[in-house]
């Protein structure tokens, strides 16, 4: 087995912004901040040039796990792709290598898509960001050639972290285009894509230097003299706007909600704004009583469930499952969820995107499971017999939650 790398045990919030509770308070959502050696050797451990040369050249990925981008603006697929097929099925979309590394050469950016869904690194470096900050996390590479530029100036409707992996490129970052946009990344509208005054952050990014962009901060890059590769760490904020929609859609379930505006509405504006003050006086009585905790919970519970275990190696896992006995050590998996909650007379243990209903004698067991960092199914013989551990051991191994231990 590989060694494991000096920054594996690192949280991925260190990494990025150095001590998490200053991050949060003086620039989370607020100010950039540019951390110089944030990544002790740089990032190659997440994704490393190599490993972009082997993705596209060896792993035959489709669009739109990426594309490629020159002068600002997408190309078109067609140029970097090829016809192909898997078996009987006839596909448009597949990489094309030597296509791709021809408008590489000629100035065109690479672009990796969504890699925290497939390459296991950034898998991993994903959701221990994920579990810090309860937003989802997504993960991009651009691979730039010499004095080029992506994207030009813009701003992202997500906060961002961009980590530079290889060579170096010039970051500048401006005040907010407009305060926390909604949508997806935009353009800047014509006039304001040359922002006006010195901008905030203006600098060479190199190998395992950090930068972070808040929501909405205009920002562009460009290379010098060497080709970059970078990571821009993508956090997809749930903001206020999505709970609060929320409490306003309980407000469909009300039949005056739903009730037609009267005939001849329009004929008459006044009486319109009379009926529409009565009306919101209503929605002020109905908020008055909304049970906000159903609308929390949901909040909640829809996060967690939005997080799947990492299956790494559960094959092996499974093919030994029988081999588990009262003294295999278990260990909770890297990034695995868990929440234990009661309902009825059963408990729910949600794990991500399953739940495993089971019965309530056996929350001091699951208990014990949960907050013991290492443990044998032996451990927990004060709550349940021989074959009863062995049971629920090998269920959580088999539902992602558990596995053997490394031993050394």
């Amino acid at each position: 087995m590989a060694p494991t790398p000096p920054t594996a045990s690192i949280p991925a919030i260190e990494r990025c912004a150095g001590d998490p509770a200053a991050f949060v308070r003086d620039h989370w959502a607020r100010a950039p901040l540019l951390r110089r050696g944030a990544g002790p050797g740089g990032f190659d451990d997440l994704l490393s040039l190599d490993d972009v040369d082997r993705i596209l050249s060896a792993t035959a990925p489709r669009f739109p796990y990426f594309r490629m981008v020159k002068d600002g603006k997408p190309l078109p697929p067609s140029a970097y792709t090829k016809s192909g097929r898997i078996g009987s099925v006839p596909l448009s979309d597949l990489a094309d290598p030597g296509r791709i590394f021809d408008q590489f050469h000629g100035g065109a950016t690479i672009v990796l898509q969504g890699l925290q869904r497939f390459w296991a690194p950034l898998t991993a470096f994903s959701r221990d960001l994920e579990l810090f900050l309860t937003h989802p996390v997504q993960v991009n590479a651009y691979l730039t050639p010499p004095a080029s530029r992506g994207l030009g100036v813009h701003h992202d409707t997500h906060d961002v972290f961009v980590l530079q992996v290889h060579g170096r490129k010039l970051w500048q970052v401006w005040d907010a285009a407009v305060p926390f946009p909604l949508g997806h990344q935009t353009r800047l509208p014509p006039g304001a894509e040359a922002p006006s005054g010195p901008p905030l952050v203006e600098a060479e990014l190199a190998p395992g230097d950090c930068l972070y962009v808040p929501r909405g901060f205009r920002h562009a890059a460009r290379t010098a003299e060497d080709a970059s590769l970078h990571l821009t760490v993508g956090m997809l904020t749930y903001n206020w706007n999505d709970l609060l929609r929320e409490v306003l859609e309980l407000a469909t379930e009300e039949t005056w909600f739903r009730e037609g505006l009267p005939v001849g509405f329009a004929e008459d504006p006044a009486a319109l704004e009379a009926s529409l003050a009565e009306r919101v006086a209503e929605l002020r009585r109905f908020l008055d009583k909304v049970d906000l905790t159903r609308v929390a919970d949901r909040a909640v519970n829809r996060f967690w469930a939005s997080r799947p275990p990492s299956l790494q190696g559960q094959l092996r896992q499974l093919l030994s499952l029988e081999e588990l006995d009262d003294t295999t050590v278990l260990a909770r998996r890297p990034g695995a969820v868990a929440r234990l909650r009661a309902a009825g007379d059963r408990l729910e243990l949600l794990l991500g995107d399953r739940t495993l209903t089971m019965p309530a004698s056996l929350e001091p067991a699951l208990h014990q499971v949960l907050d013991a960092d290492r443990l044998t199914p032996a451990d927990l013989a004060g709550h349940l017999d021989g074959p009863s551990r062995l049971v629920l051991a090998r269920r959580l191994v088999r539902e992602g939650l558990l596995q053997p231990a490394a031993v050394g």
